[in-house]
C-alpha cells in the first residue's frame, strides 16, 4: 500500500513539474526570452558610446557617469539645458558628429558648447517630433524640438511636402551599402547570394523605420530575385535566422561581435568607422550592379526655435571642411 501511495505522490509530483516546466516554456515563447543571465565576458569598450564623450560639446560636464550596456544614452549628444540649435541626424553618422560639431563651432564661435544632437534612424525621429520632441529613455524624460532634420534626401523632400519641414531641401553627400562580417568572416560570406544558405545568421535593419532596409530589399532582389528578399526579411525573420534591428548603425557590429550574427548590410561608412576605432569587424564591397546609392540632405523644421542656427549647420554641411570630414569615412560629395 505504501509503495502505491508512493508511486501515486511521485506521479502526481512529476505531472505538477512538468505542468510548471510547460508554462515556463510557454512564457518564454510568449515573451520571446529564452536566455539565461550570466555575467558579461565582453570588454567594456566593446559598447556605446564608442568615442570617449568627443560628440558631447558641453563645455562643463561635470559628473562623469556612463556604465556601458547600463547606464549609456549614446544617440544624445549635448547640453539639453541651454541649447542654441537642436539637430535631428540620420543615426547612419552618429560617429561624424563630433568633428563635424567642433568645425562648425569654430567657424560659428556663438554657439559653441550649444549643440544638441540626436542620431537615431529617421523614422524614430519622425515619430518623437509629432510627439512634441518629448524623449523617455529608461526613467528620465526630457524636450529637445528640432531645428533641422537631415537624413535621406526623398524623406526630407517628402517632409516638406507635409508641412513638417521648409524648403529648399539641402543636399550635400552621398553613400553606398555594403556588408559587414566578423573580422575573420567566420560565416564565409562573399556576396549576398549567400544570405539564402542554410545556416547563416543575419542581422538586418528593420523596414518599419529604417530607410536603408527598402534600399537593401532592393538590393537583394538584384541579387537573387525576390525568392531571396524574401527569404531574408519573411522567411529569415519568422524562422529566427534573421534579427530585425532598432538602431542598426550600433545594433549590426555589437551582434556580429558577440556572435549572434555572421552578416548584415549596413552603409560602406559604418564599417568604415567600426574598422578605424580598431573593432574586429570587417565588410565586404557590394558590386555597383547590385548596390544603392543613397543622397543625404536636410532642411529647416517648422517653428525651429533657432532658425538662424539651423540655417547656418545647412549651409554648413556643404562646405569643403564639412565634405572633407564626411570623406573621412567613405562618403562622396553630393554632385548634381
Amino acid at each position: 500500500m505504501k509503495t502505491r501511495m508512493k508511486l501515486r505522490l511521485a506521479a502526481v509530483v512529476s505531472a505538477a513539474c512538468l505542468a510548471v516546466a510547460g508554462l515556463a516554456i510557454a512564457h518564454a515563447a510568449d515573451t520571446g526570452w529564452n536566455g539565461k543571465v550570466e555575467a558579461p565576458k565582453y570588454k567594456g569598450d566593446m559598447f556605446p558610446p564608442w568615442q570617449g564623450g568627443a560628440n558631447n560639446d558641453t563645455v562643463n560636464k561635470g559628473f562623469l557617469f556612463t556604465v556601458p550596456e547600463v547606464d549609456d544614452m549614446a544617440d544624445f549628444h549635448g547640453d539639453i539645458d541651454h541649447p542654441k540649435l537642436i539637430l535631428y541626424i540620420g543615426g547612419n553618422y552618429y560617429f561624424a558628429v563630433a568633428p563635424l560639431v567642433k568645425t562648425f563651432e569654430a567657424e560659428h564661435p556663438q554657439y559653441k558648447g550649444g549643440v544638441f544632437v540626436v542620431t537615431i534612424p529617421p523614422g524614430l525621429e519622425i515619430k518623437a517630433m509629432k510627439a512634441g520632441g518629448i524623449f523617455t529613455v529608461g526613467n528620465m524624460s526630457f524636450t529637445a524640438k528640432p531645428d533641422a532634420f537631415l537624413a535621406g534626401l526623398k524623406k526630407v523632400k517628402s517632409l516638406i511636402s507635409d508641412g513638417m519641414l521648409v524648403g529648399p531641401p539641402v543636399a550635400y553627400a552621398t553613400n553606398n551599402l555594403t556588408i559587414m562580417i566578423p573580422k575573420g568572416n567566420p560565416g564565409h560570406i562573399t556576396g549576398l547570394k549567400d544570405f539564402g544558405k542554410p545556416g547563416v545568421k543575419l542581422v538586418m535593419p528593420n523596414p518599419a523605420f529604417e530607410g536603408i532596409a527598402r534600399q537593401i530589399e532592393a538590393s537583394l532582389v538584384k541579387a537573387g530575385g525576390k525568392a531571396l528578399e524574401q527569404k531574408v526579411y519573411e522567411t529569415g525573420v519568422k524562422d529566427g535566422s534573421t534579427i530585425l534591428t532598432h538602431i542598426h548603425h550600433r545594433q549590426t557590429p555589437l551582434f556580429l561581435m558577440q556572435g549572434l550574427a555572421d552578416a548584415g548590410v549596413t552603409w560602406k561608412s559604418e564599417a568604415i568607422f567600426q574598422e578605424q576605432i580598431g573593432h574586429p569587424i570587417s565588410n565586404i564591397d557590394l558590386p555597383a550592379k547590385y548596390n544603392t546609392t543613397a543622397i543625404y540632405g536636410g532642411a529647416m523644421v517648422k517653428d525651429a526655435a533657432h532658425p538662424a542656427a539651423a540655417k547656418a549647420w545647412l549651409s554648413f554641411v556643404q562646405t569643403p571642411a564639412a565634405l572633407k570630414i564626411f570623406e573621412h569615412y567613405g562618403f562622396k560629395p553630393y554632385k548634381k
